[in-house]
């Protein structure tokens, strides 16, 4: 009885914390949606896969 007891505290402290952990996440993705410049676009560099002083094994 004790083991059930215990068993159901924990599974509705981890629902509640669920709830509000998924509030949180859906209101901080309405605000970050604002401050992302759309023309921004992120810099690629290449990859340099020929290097002098290693060569691939083979």
């Amino acid at each position: 009885m004790t083991f059930f007891t215990i068993l159901l505290i924990l599974i509705g402290a981890n629902a509640l914390f669920m709830v509000f952990s998924l509030s949180g996440i859906s209101n901080d993705g309405k605000k970050s949606e604002g401050n992302v410049p759309k023309s921004t676009s992120p810099k690629v560099y290449p990859l340099n896969n020929i290097s002098s002083k290693f060569k691939k094994a083979v």
